[in-house]
C-alpha cells in the first residue's frame, strides 16, 4: 500500500486549499454487495418504473433476498434468466427481451419506464442492451420509454447502481427553455418523507424551481441547461454529476444533508445562490435545527467519546464520519471508503477533525487486522464482515441500513444517531444479563 496526499489541482472548489489530508490507498480483496441492490429502493421510489435484470439464477436469488420480497408481492422488478444456450450465443436474447417486456406491459399498464439492467453474466458476453433499449423505445413510444444501465457486481460499490441508473436518466433530460430562470435540481433518491420536507424548507425559503431526481414519475422529468443548480443529496452520483455539468449545469459545493450541521450546511449552498437574507435563511431553518439538535442529545450522551471503525462499503463514510465526530463526539479510528472523489467530497474533507485517518480502497485482511487490534466499541460494516467481526467480540452496525433507512434532514437526525446508539444499547443489555 502507498499513502498519497488529497490533492486538488483539478478543483475549482474555493476549499481546494483549505485542507491537506493524508490517504491510504488500499488495493487488494474486497468485501462488498452487487450493485443490482439499487434496483431494491429505486423501483420504490419511481413508482411507475419496471425493472429487468438480464442475468442468472444467483441474480434473481440476490434481488429475492435484498428486496425482502414474500410470495404473494408482486413488485416491479424481475429478472430475465440467462441460459447457457443464451451465454453460447446459440440463442437471440432480443426474442426473449421482446417477449418479457410484452408481458410486463401487459401485466403492468401502469408502467411507463422500463429500465434493461445488466449484470455480471450480461457484461461478460457483451450483450448490446443500449441496442435493445433503443430498439423497444421506439416500439412503445411514446407511452413508455425504455434505457439500460449496467449495474453487475463487477463494480464494487452497490450505490453505484443508482448513479448508474441517474446517468440513463440524464441523458434523457430535456433542454431547459431558452432565457429559463433558474432552477435547482436535487440530485439522489431521498423517501419520499425526507423530499417532502425539504420541499417546504425550500418553498420557505423562496427556493426554486426546485426538481428531484429521479422523481416519482416519468412526466416529472426536469429541463437542464445553464440555469440548472444541482445539489447533491448523495455523495456517490460523480457520473450523473459529469453528464449533467456537461450539460450546462452548475453544482452547488456543500456538504451533504446528514445531521443537523450537514443539512444547514447544504441548505445554505442553495440559499446562497438564491441570495436569501441571512435573516431569512435563519428564521426558516431554526426550528428544524432546534428539533434536530435535542433529537441528538440523548445518543450523544451514549456515544460520546466511543471509538468507531468505518469499513468501506457504500461511499457514505466520509460524510458519516463528519457527522459521528462533530455531532456525537465519537472518536473515528478509521474511515474508509470505496472511492474519494475528491471534488465531490471537497465540503465534508474541510470540516472532518484533523487527525481521522482515511482509506480508499479496501484490502480487506489488512482491515480486518488493523480493526481487530484497535477493539473499537463498534464497527460500520457489510453483511459479510458483521458475523466474523461479532464471533470475535466487537459490535456492528450493517453499512446497507443507512441506504434503506431515512437519515438526510433535521427530522432525522436523531433516527440517524439511534442507527448507531442502538447497537451499544443492545451490548450492554447483553452484557448487562451475563
Amino acid at each position: 500500500m502507498t499513502v498519497i496526499p488529497v490533492m486538488n489541482e483539478d478543483c475549482a472548489s474555493p476549499v481546494a486549499d483549505a485542507f491537506r489530508r493524508d490517504v491510504r490507498q488500499e488495493r487488494g480483496p474486497r468485501q462488498m454487495f452487487c450493485g443490482l441492490a439499487g434496483l431494491i429502493w429505486l423501483h420504490r421510489k419511481m413508482t411507475d418504473a419496471f425493472f429487468l435484470v438480464v442475468g442468472s439464477r444467483t441474480c434473481a436469488h440476490f434481488l429475492q433476498s435484498a428486496g425482502g420480497v414474500m410470495i404473494f408481492a408482486e413488485p416491479r422488478f424481475a429478472t430475465l434468466l440467462l441460459e447457457e444456450r443464451d451465454l453460447a450465443g446459440l440463442t437471440d436474447v432480443d426474442d426473449g427481451l421482446d417477449d418479457a417486456v410484452a408481458r410486463i406491459l401487459k401485466r403492468r399498464p401502469d408502467v411507463r419506464q422500463i429500465y434493461l439492467v445488466g449484470s455480471c453474466p450480461s457484461e461478460v458476453i457483451k450483450l448490446d442492451l443500449s441496442r435493445a433499449a433503443r430498439r423497444l423505445t421506439s416500439t412503445y413510444h411514446p407511452r413508455v420509454t425504455v434505457r439500460h444501465y449496467a449495474a453487475s457486481g463487477l463494480d464494487t460499490v452497490f450505490t453505484r447502481g443508482e448513479d448508474a441508473c441517474l446517468a440513463a436518466i440524464a441523458r434523457d433530460l430535456p433542454d431547459a427553455a431558452p432565457g429559463a430562470r433558474a432552477s435547482l435540481i436535487v440530485l439522489g433518491a431521498l423517501p419520499d418523507i425526507v423530499e417532502d420536507q425539504f420541499r417546504r424548507l425550500f418553498d420557505a425559503l423562496g427556493i426554486g424551481p426546485v426538481s428531484f431526481l429521479p422523481g416519482k414519475r416519468q412526466g416529472s422529468l426536469p429541463g437542464v441547461g445553464r440555469a440548472t443548480r444541482l445539489l447533491l443529496a448523495q455523495p456517490f452520483l460523480a457520473e450523473t454529476t459529469r453528464i449533467l455539468e456537461a450539460r450546462g449545469a452548475l453544482r452547488l459545493p456543500a456538504p451533504y444533508p446528514i445531521g443537523v450541521e450537514g443539512t444547514s450546511l447544504w441548505l445554505k449552498a442553495a440559499a446562497d445562490a438564491w441570495a436569501v437574507d441571512a435573516g431569512r435563511f435563519d428564521a426558516v431553518t431554526a426550528p428544524g435545527r432546534e428539533r434536530g439538535i435535542r433529537a441528538l442529545e440523548g445518543h450523544a450522551a451514549l456515544l460520546r467519546q466511543r471509538r468507531i471503525f468505518l469499513f468501506p462499503d457504500s461511499e457514505l463514510e466520509i460524510p458519516l464520519a463528519r457527522f459521528l465526530s462533530r455531532e456525537l463526539g465519537m472518536t473515528v479510528i478509521e474511515a474508509g471508503t470505496p472511492y474519494l472523489h475528491r471534488t465531490l467530497m471537497d465540503a465534508e474533507l474541510s470540516l472532518l477533525p484533523d487527525g481521522i485517518p482515511l482509506t480508499e480502497g479496501q484490502d480487506v485482511d489488512r482491515q480486518l487486522d488493523r480493526c481487530r487490534a484497535a477493539r473499537p466499541d463498534l464497527v460500520l460494516c457489510g453483511l459479510g464482515l458483521a458475523n466474523p467481526l461479532e464471533a470475535v467480540g466487537l459490535t456492528t452496525k450493517w453499512s446497507i441500513e443507512l441506504i434503506f433507512s431515512p437519515i438526510h434532514g433535521y427530522e432525522q437526525a436523531g433516527d440517524l444517531a439511534q442507527l448507531f446508539s442502538r447497537p451499544m444499547t443492545r451490548m450492554t443489555a447483553l452484557d448487562f444479563g451475563r
